[in-house]
């Protein structure tokens, strides 16, 4: 079996390395859709219960780390307990650099001074309008669509997202949480300049 390139920064997540890792947790395409959802809500709850940021981030780079070593011929038995060690091992890695903690947008309203009263403009509100009118259309209305509607909307929204968009959604995700990271970025940015 030719594996492609597998090395550090070298790696991209590809869909057929995604289909490989996905007939390993079934033969089934749809079994296989539904353990992996399964499993990356467990991995999403694993992170979350132990107060790891961005537990969905967290998630994802399980995957492309159990993906990858699939993509490099590793034998894996049980995908499963192989991706919950992976996991852990994310976890800790987290614990060890907790100085590059991002600063999620949720979190942007408890930086810099209190909440301003209704007369005065809110600096963080305008940052983040400007950097997103800065984004390029494409990303502006990605990350628009990802994070409208609340719930199971909010999933189905996602799976209309990448069908339209013809990318799977680890694809979409990994799309997203780039946009996320620069438009984050460009904020705090933004909101240091202000104060």
């Amino acid at each position: 079996m030719n594996s492609p390139s597998v090395s550090g920064s070298d790696w991209t997540l590809t869909e057929e390395s995604f289909a490989r890792f996905l007939s390993h947790l079934d033969l089934d395409k749809d079994r296989a859709g539904e353990k992996y959802e399964t499993l990356r809500m467990t991995l999403v709850k694993f992170f979350d219960w132990r107060g790891a940021h961005f537990p969905e981030d967290c998630a994802d780079e399980t995957f492309n780390r159990v993906v990858r070593k699939i993509d490099a011929g590793e034998a894996i038995r049980d995908v499963q307990n192989y991706c919950h060690g992976v996991a852990r091992l994310i976890f800790l890695e987290t614990l060890k650099h907790p100085d590059t903690r991002k600063v999620s947008l949720d979190e942007l309203t408890e930086i810099g001074e209190p909440a301003p009263t209704l007369a005065e403009p809110d600096p963080q509100r305008h940052c983040f309008e400007q950097c997103l009118s800065e984004l390029p259309h494409e990303s502006r209305q990605l990350i628009l669509e990802y994070y409208q509607d609340e719930k199971r909307d909010k999933i189905d929204n996602r799976l209309l997202l990448a069908e339209k968009l013809s990318i799977p959604l680890n694809a979409l995700r990994s799309r997203a949480q780039r946009v996320r990271g620069k438009l984050e970025n460009c904020v705090v940015r933004c909101t240091k300049r202000r104060v």
